[in-house]
């Protein structure tokens, strides 16, 4: 038998507790706190910017956000690096996990208005990729290819960022064919669409190539704390 307010109280009592110790992260009116003494602090990121964009509020778990799912099968998954490389080349799945993988913890931020903090994933970034491959000095963009034709295009400079990856874990399982598996992009300071799904390809090009969403309306850069949300 379960007691609803009883649970609703003892639930209650335990916020206020691990309150006083300063040990709760809380979402409010669209920021991310911390309430240490009984007050409330907000939480900012390294660059000064709150946590939470504007406009997001936080969720538990990643949510499945549709697209057309692409194979899963380890067995038969190819990642192309090519473009204006020196070096272009494929890489099997057991290829890719063998360059060595790092783990973060990162938060992202889907356009239609949530956001999933501090999951642990797990791949290879993709600067490194790209040093693999000789990137050019010319190449200005990257452009994700994934399944059935989708594409998401990212300025250089973002996608060489230390925390942007190609990515198989989330908190230390596998990803769900719905979220991408098995391969994905991760671009964390970008909207959610940006992170292409079931990703077959990275593309590094001189010229800007705006992808799936970006042609039907989506903004082309994305930046979650601008709202940069529609073109």
């Amino acid at each position: 038998m379960t007691h609803p307010d009883l649970d609703k109280s003892i639930a209650r009592r335990e916020f206020f507790l691990r309150a006083a110790a300063g040990t709760v992260v809380t979402a409010m009116s669209g920021g991310l706190y911390v309430l240490s003494g009984g007050e409330a602090h907000a939480e900012g990121r390294s660059d000064g910017r709150p946590r939470v964009p504007p406009g997001q509020r936080v969720i538990e778990a990643l949510k499945p956000m549709g697209g057309e799912p692409g194979d899963p099968a380890l067995s038969a998954y190819r990642l192309r690096v090519h473009g204006d490389v020196e070096r272009p080349f494929e890489l099997g799945f057991a290829e890719l996990v063998a360059l060595g993988a790092v783990e973060q913890s990162l938060d992202v931020h889907c356009v239609t208005g949530w956001s999933l903090l501090g999951a642990t994933w797990k791949g290879v970034r993709v600067k490194d990729l790209a040093a693999k491959a000789g990137i050019r000095d010319s190449a200005r963009h990257v452009i994700f290819e994934a399944a059935h034709g989708y594409t998401a295009n990212v300025r250089r400079d973002m996608a060489l960022g230390d925390d942007v990856m190609v990515s198989w874990e989330i908190d230390g399982r596998r990803l769900a064919r719905a979220h991408g598996a098995p391969v994905r992009a991760l671009v964390p300071d970008l909207y959610f669409w940006k992170s292409a799904k079931w990703l077959t390809g990275i593309r590094f090009v001189r010229r800007d190539e705006p992808g799936f969403w970006e042609t039907r309306g989506y903004h082309n850069h994305a930046d979650p704390w601008k709202e940069e949300r529609y073109g």
